[in-house]
């Protein structure tokens, strides 16, 4: 969606579609009496995402009018509530027929960050991916396509050129979660990736033979029942301009399809798998976003790309594989395939670029989701300092996240009686069993971060800023973290 940016006495043409924030019981100066009465009739208080509708003339043109409401919003859920009021706005009109929407700052008293966070919701809300849906009738069509802000506060420009960084990450990783897995599959992921090299992003990318001579039994053993054959693809941005320096290390499980293997899944709901590399998703919209706003961070992201698929030549439960580390493993259920992919990734990590950090993210267990539901993603941690900037980065970035515990007693239940490990644990804990099975392969002095996704990367309903579909839950939050603990 493009956004247009207006002074007060620019006497371009203007959209008919205007609309004025209000906070609650707190109508603006110099709207019509009318409007403000029809308002009040249709109970419009300002209350958070309220939207009340009405025609008035202004300065003898008919004007629609849009009132949105932002609530009693506190200091630290401002911006929030702009950006929801945005993500209203956009929801409400996004197939209305009108083509341009102008927002109207004036006599507000927006900041330039409340005003960029309401463009950040409103164009995050717009997001559609319609490219095979051939049978749309006109008044399903998005015709929403310009936001004109009218008095934007100083520094909006500014602040909005951040966020529209952050919006193009978030897009592109809600581009790879929605396709098809028989048009995203490894080799597929990475050609998408390429774009990135434009902006500045080195990439790298692995082949089987090349993981092959590196042993990363882990990650192949999932990937050896498929057609589709694995790639590693990491992205190097070097935004600090030191060469010396250890980069932070974002690693995405990337399963482009997910059959479970051998372990196969039900057949009800398996058409979702296509988005259990939402963790490699959003580590690929991350890099495009720091990239894109220049971001002065040196960050590597990596993602694992397999596809688990159940033919003649897949693994088989109670088969021992060896990971890149050295470590064998006793691979109890093929459907806990994401952790062998992930292992790999660690290490292979640790050896080429020392990091000082890493962070996973990962559609890894369907316990997570039992436990979480769909309001925040697991955390797990070995350094209390990088699980609470995390935290903090989630309240801020609104893709929330909950700490798990990790010990002892929870890492005995993955040792296995033939191999250094085995890769599920008993039924019980299984998102902490999973965690701690990664955390067998980081190094000491690496502080390291877990997350597990899996119930925050596809919504089935809409949200404040998503239509039903990908959220592109991650990279807000890594973008945030970035920006506070990197860039500070």
């Amino acid at each position: 969606m493009k956004v247009t940016f207006l002074a007060p006495s620019d006497t371009s043409a203007k959209p008919r579609l205007v609309a004025r924030v209000v906070a609650q019981d707190q109508m603006p100066q110099g709207i019509d009496p009318v409007v403000v009465e029809g308002a009040r009739a249709s109970r419009f208080a300002g209350k958070l995402g309220q939207v009340h509708e009405s025609f008035a003339t202004v300065g003898g043109v008919l004007q629609r009018l849009a009132l949105v409401g932002i609530g009693e919003p506190s200091d630290k859920a401002r911006t929030t509530a702009f950006e929801h009021a945005g993500a209203a706005l956009t929801a409400r009109y996004l197939t209305s027929g009108e083509q341009a929407l102008a927002i109207d700052f004036n006599d507000s008293s927006a900041s330039a960050a409340d005003a960029s966070a309401l463009l950040l919701g409103a164009v995050l809300r717009g997001w559609r991916h319609d490219v095979y849906r051939t049978r749309l009738k006109d008044e399903q069509k998005p015709t929403l396509g310009e936001l004109v802000v009218i008095g934007a506060p100083a520094g909006t420009e500014q602040a909005w050129s951040q966020d529209s960084a952050v919006v193009a990450g978030v897009s592109f990783t809600r581009e790879l979660v929605t396709e098809p897995a028989n048009v995203i599959y490894p080799e597929s992921f990475v050609e998408r990736c390429e774009k990135l090299k434009a902006l500045g992003v080195e990439l790298t990318v692995l082949g089987k033979d090349e993981m092959t001579k590196l042993g990363m039994g882990a990650l192949l053993g999932v990937s050896q029942g498929s057609v589709r054959e694995p790639r590693l693809l990491a992205m190097r941005w070097n935004g600090s301009g030191k060469t010396d320096g250890k980069p932070t290390v974002f690693i995405g499980k990337g399963v482009t399809f997910d059959t479970g293997g051998i372990s196969i899944k039900p057949a009800a709901g398996m058409e979702d798998m296509k988005w259990d590399m939402g963790g490699a998703a959003a580590v690929a919209g991350t890099m495009l976003a720091l990239a894109t706003r220049k971001a002065k961070a040196d960050v590597v992201g990596i993602c694992g790309l397999v596809e688990n698929m159940p033919d003649g030549a897949a693994q088989r439960p109670g088969d021992v594989v060896t990971s890149m580390s050295g470590q064998t493993i006793e691979v109890i259920n093929t459907d806990a395939e994401g952790r062998l992919v992930l292992c790999d990734a660690v290490t292979w990590a640790q050896k080429e670029y020392s990091p000082s950090t890493i962070i996973d993210l990962a559609t890894l267990t369907g316990a997570m989701i039992i436990s979480l539901g769909h309001e925040h993603g697991g955390l797990f941690s070995n350094d209390d300092t990088l699980a609470d900037q995390l935290l903090a980065a989630g309240r801020e970035s609104g893709d929330k996240m909950w700490r798990f515990p990790m010990g002892i007693a929870y890492d005995k239940l993955i040792d296995s009686p033939i191999a250094d490990m085995k890769n599920v644990g008993p039924r019980y804990g299984g998102s902490i069993t999973a965690a701690q099975f990664i955390a067998r392969f980081v190094e000491p002095g690496v502080a390291w971060a877990h997350l597990d996704i899996a119930g925050m990367v596809w919504a089935d309903k809409a949200g404040a800023t998503w239509d039903k579909g990908a959220t592109g839950f991650g990279v807000r939050l890594l973008d945030r973290y970035v920006r506070d603990v990197l860039e500070a």
